[in-house]
């Protein structure tokens, strides 16, 4: 069956990208908004959609995809996806929603597709904001993009170090604010006495110190997006005044009695289990439920492992970004074993001392092991910091239970440690001071003051 000549005239006026297909995948039309976005150089008609986005030979709920027509067909109604496609500036996070189209039998005869780019994050290395392919990644961005559009509140649940901030800036340039201000508020940084007086302001001479009137945080969002970070911490006495705010979209400056309107979208996060909070008396219940109308789930670095390469090469141009420093497979094989407690700050923190760990242009697994030393808290059942130079066991046993009472008792299971380590080594002492993370200088000082034969 051949669409009708209205319905392709009709597709062709559309101001945003669609497509046409129909029920054997084929394109039967592109509009031309779709060829100047996505295929300026090259027609798509007659061509399978899963092959001209995602390259692949079969379909994509063969593929392991989501399918907004299988979604469809099982649904009989519309249906929305978030894709990475291919696109003429390479692969790009595209919003996807069908439309199923019914012939005079009330059969699926026809598909329409609407498409629109994700600006706000990146499936590709060496790109700014968020950054991942993985299947945790794509399913939180998938929140994000479903829920930008509105002005439902938004919570962000993650531990720190997930990137809630970058999610919130995410959720703000994907909305139609996106062209206001999108203004931070550090919720665990203010004074109690004055969580107020940021927030909504305050008339001069409203206390001590007030020689001027002065607009409030949530005055500087007008319009825009307020991001109530860390809300976790709130003190319970500011909490109501809060809550007050989302209930009635007013609010009060310090010192007046004039009721304000506030023309603001709010999206909050925390590291913190707020259910738990709540069922202990520290955070409101109401509150809660007013902050939390769409909560998403940012996924911890140790549960979206396969978008460390591309995490990686991203903030090597960042933490050393006049070298172009490669990782050697070895070195990104370490870095994707670690845990990662704090998440991507701590992968950042890692890279930027492996890289000034390194000299040369090949960042390897042995700059990487010296990072990791270098950066690991002491515990109380640590080594002696004297000690910190004995990898695997020796340092368990420069570490075991000695004698209060034993004199040097230390220095001589360090001394064994170190003669057992240069006696079973074969090769140079540049290489054991190298592999134990200490120059090749302090390696000689410590096998002179040590005596080591």
């Amino acid at each position: 069956m051949k669409p009708l000549p209205e319905l392709m005239s009709f597709l062709e006026g559309l101001p945003e990208p669609h497509i046409l297909f129909d029920t054997q995948y084929r394109i039967l039309a592109a509009n031309a908004a779709y060829r100047r976005q996505f295929s300026p150089d090259r027609s798509v008609v007659g061509r399978h959609c899963y092959e001209v986005s995602h390259h692949f030979s079969v379909p994509c709920d063969q593929s392991g995809e989501s399918c907004p027509l299988v979604n469809a067909r099982e649904s009989g109604q519309r249906e929305r996806v978030l894709h990475l496609h291919h696109t003429a500036r390479g692969e790009e996070y595209v919003n996807i929603e069908l439309a199923p189209l019914l012939d005079a039998s009330g059969e699926q005869a026809f598909f329409i597709e609407k498409m629109a780019s994700l600006r706000v994050a990146q499936g590709r290395a060496g790109a700014q904001g968020l950054i991942g392919r993985s299947v945790e990644f794509q399913r939180m961005l998938a929140f994000v993009a479903r829920v930008a559009p509105s002005m439902a509140t938004v919570l962000l649940l993650g531990e720190s170090g997930t990137g809630k901030e970058l999610v919130a800036s995410a959720v703000h340039a994907a909305s139609a604010r996106a062209g206001r201000a999108l203004v931070p508020v550090d919720c665990s940084s203010l004074p109690e006495n004055l969580f107020e007086s940021e927030l909504f302001g305050h008339e001069r001479g409203a206390f001590t110190g007030a020689n001027t009137a002065r607009a409030g945080l949530v005055e500087a969002a007008s319009g825009g997006t307020l991001f109530l970070d860390e809300v976790g911490d709130i003190p319970l006495t500011m909490q109501v005044k809060l809550l007050r705010l989302l209930e009635t979209g007013t609010y009060r400056r310090v010192g007046s009695t004039e009721q304000r309107h506030a023309d603001i979208r709010v999206v909050s996060a925390t590291h913190r289990n707020l259910d738990q909070m709540v069922a202990q008396g520290r955070f409101r219940e109401d509150l809660y439920y007013r902050l939390s109308t769409f909560p998403i789930h940012l996924p911890a670095l140790r549960e979206r492992r396969d978008d460390i390469a591309l995490l990686a090469a991203s903030l090597l141009t960042r933490v050393a970004p006049k070298r172009k420093l490669k990782l050697s497979d070895a070195a990104l094989a370490l870095l994707q074993a670690q845990d990662y407690p704090g998440n991507v700050r701590e992968l950042r923190n890692l890279l930027e001392r492996s890289a000034l760990m390194c000299d040369g242009d090949s960042l390897d697994a042995t700059h990487v092991e010296q990072a990791l030393r270098s950066g690991r808290r002491p515990t109380a059942a640590a080594p002696d910091r004297g000690n910190s130079m004995l990898p695997g066991a020796a340092q368990a046993v420069a570490g075991a239970a000695l004698p209060v009472a034993a004199p040097g008792a230390l220095k001589s299971v360090e001394r064994a440690a170190l003669h057992e380590m240069v006696k079973a080594h074969p090769g140079s002492r540049a290489e054991l001071a190298r592999q134990l993370g200490i120059s090749e200088r302090s390696l000689y000082r410590k096998i002179k003051t040590l005596n080591v034969q």
